[in-house]
């Protein structure tokens, strides 16, 4: 059972909730799906359901080319197929027997190759403890060389064996729900290309999920590896984020690590009392964001901590893609009233929504209590089952709700394939010309006079923003203060974005890169503007909330890169591919109209660090309008 209770639900929604029961919405969401499955998708008629319009893929001419309410589904089929746990129980049996008598070793690690929607669960289920008991998940969802490289030196470490031995013992899964997706196919050339130096035959070691004829499709068929069809009932109406909890891309890592998948799949069927009670939070959120406050602070209880980004994910790449309407979840921020507007400042943004587990205390039930008083808008969710399967379905019948009313489709990501598709062309061009560097796209960058260097450690490059915005300033942080004043000044900018390209999980130093981010995220923005920030890593993020930077805007997108990129030798991976998607970001954010401003670091040295930290300090001080240190 999941229970709701709403604080200062004013304008209130209970209108809004009631029109999911009035218009009997559960029921004709099982009657659309169950119609596109036993009829086909050429029988249905977009005219004649307005459904459709919400959960389905279109084309051009208005015939329906996908279903992708496999998301609700699946939880519904599996009550009558009580055997998918045992299902995949025997198929993981199957994989390691496969590793076991082709290498004649146990299945030690597993690497996970994927973007966005198809790894972000991957990384919550680490994070939050699942996978401790199996073989260790490595989650290799960016084309930066430095990731990769970073998980073979643990994997070796913790082997204490060569690599060819490491690589015998280890699994490796494609997984891609694009058809256009080619990061997934970058990591595993490089995989495959280094079982071959290791002179491993890698035929029981790699498997792939995707959709049929994908660039990853395509690259598994000539590869021979095998292909393990996503969904459980063999079909195709998941979007990757949504492949969450009940899909084989889902399951399998919580299989190899022994949880519980009877108890998993159980508590992902939530009950119609259930599904009414996450539309009651979607007409909450939903009439919150109408009213203003759009700005969606997410406390989770520690034990669930790491599934804030893949909540965040699955809202705004669900529902980023209107100018006129934009939900954000804020994650990664402890509650401080100081950093908050007034309820009764017309401005103030923020509501909140609180998850507790019930029978447990949350960490933050204090703070809670304190901005129920203060008069913010407050939604406390409590569920009652430990199972994380419960809260993921729960976050997507929420989503669908807030999509319901705002009449917007929930499953495309239409700012997404414009980044990518830059992205292959900046790539084939530097493919022609020997080398990224040599492009039009990264010599203009290198060259343009709107650039601004600090303490020879890093440069600040705004050749992208409008000439309309205000870039005066006699340093890099003064010219980037006054970017952040002109921007939030009318409320052009609503929030912040620092996006590191390269590895923010495996190495030391791109760790060191993200506290850095954190600090500056907290300094800059959050104490100093009253604005929340995204910390995160590229190009992952372009694949999980970059829908919502893109498509609703609102935001100062401020992405950093070393100038030294690493590379693996052996194989020949490069970080080419890796810097086009560095470009083609900031290119897909001008051409839409959004602000974008990059850095670039000489290098991830703890001197350069301790620069970008000092660079956002000085940005602070002018903002507060006090003399620079």
């Amino acid at each position: 059972m999941v229970l709701l209770t709403l604080y200062n639900d004013t304008p209130s929604s209970i209108a809004a909730a009631g029109s999911f029961q009035t218009q009997d919405i559960l029921e004709k969401l099982k009657l659309l799906d169950s119609a596109a499955r036993r009829e086909g998708l050429a029988a249905l008629d977009p005219a004649k359901n307005p459904l459709i319009h919400l959960g389905m893929e279109i084309d051009g001419s208005g015939l329906v080319t996908k279903n992708s309410y496999g998301v609700f589904n699946l939880s519904w089929q599996a009550e009558q197929h009580k055997e998918w746990p045992e299902v995949i129980g025997q198929e993981l049996d199957q994989i390691k027997r496969a590793i076991r008598a082709a290498h004649k070793v146990p299945l030690k690690f597993l690497i996970w190759a994927g973007m966005g929607g198809s790894a972000e669960d991957k990384s919550m289920y680490n994070a939050v403890g699942l996978l401790k008991r199996g073989p260790r998940c490595y989650v290799l969802d960016s084309t930066d060389p430095a990731k990769l490289k970073s998980i073979l030196e643990d994997m070796g470490k913790r082997s204490g064996k060569s690599m060819a031995e490491v690589l015998k013992g280890t699994l490796v899964v494609g997984m891609a729900m694009g058809m256009t997706s080619y990061e997934p196919v970058v990591n595993l050339e490089k995989l495959s290309a280094l079982y071959a130096k290791c002179k491993v035959d890698g035929s029981a070691n790699f498997v792939y999920m995707t959709l049929p004829d994908s660039l990853l499709d395509q690259f598994g068929k000539r590869q021979g590896y095998r292909k393990i069809e996503l969904q459980l009932d063999n079909g195709n109406s998941t979007a990757g984020r949504h492949s969450a909890p009940l899909t084989r891309g889902s399951l399998y890592p919580l299989g190899l690590s022994g949880v519980d998948l009877k108890a998993w799949i159980e508590a992902a069927v939530l009950t119609g009392s259930d599904i009414q009670t996450a539309w009651r939070l979607s007409s909450f959120l939903n009439t919150q964001a109408v009213a203003g406050r759009n700005k969606v602070t997410l406390l989770l209880p520690k034990a669930w901590a790491g599934a804030a980004l893949w909540t965040k994910q699955d809202f705004e790449e669900s529902l980023g893609k209107s100018e006129d309407f934009g939900l954000k979840i804020v994650i990664d921020e402890r509650p401080k009233l100081a950093n908050y507007r007034s309820p009764k400042d017309g401005s103030q943004d923020r509501c909140f929504l609180a998850v507790q587990i019930k029978g447990t205390v949350h960490e933050e039930a204090k703070k809670v209590a304190a901005l129920r008083r203060a008069g913010y808008p407050v939604a406390v969710v409590t569920v009652s089952k430990p199972e994380l399967s419960a809260y993921m379905q729960f976050i997507h019948y929420a989503v669908f709700g807030i999509g319901f009313l705002q009449k917007m489709n929930f499953v495309t990501q239409p700012s997404v394939e414009l980044y990518k598709a830059i992205t292959n062309r900046l790539h084939a061009e530097s493919q022609q010309l020997g080398g990224i560097g040599k492009t039009q796209e990264w010599t203009g960058m290198q060259t343009s006079p709107r650039r601004a260097k600090w303490r020879s450690a890093l440069t600040l490059h705004f050749d992208r923003l409008p000439e309309s915005v205000n870039t005066e300033g006699d340093s890099a942080p003064a010219i980037y203060a006054a970017i952040l004043k002109a921007l939030a000044s009318g409320q052009t900018m609503q929030y912040g974005e620092l996006t590191f390209f390269g590895d923010t999980r495996y190495s030391p130093q791109g760790r060191a890169v993200r506290k850095a981010l954190n600090r500056a995220a907290e300094r800059v923005f959050r104490a100093t503007l009253k604005m929340p920030a995204d910390v995160y890593e590229g190009p992952a993020m372009n694949h999980s909330y970059h829908e919502m930077v893109i498509g609703h805007g609102k935001a100062l997108s401020t992405v950093l890169l070393s100038e030294k990129p690493a590379r693996i030798a052996d194989v020949g991976y490069t970080a080419d591919y890796h810097r086009a998607q560095f470009l083609a970001t900031q290119m897909a954010l001008a051409e839409r109209g959004r602000f974008v401003v990059a850095i670039t670091l000489k290098d991830l040295e703890a001197a350069t660090l301790t620069a970008l930290d000092e660079f956002f300090h000085q940005t602070s001080v002018f903002l507060r309008g006090r003399k620079a240190q």
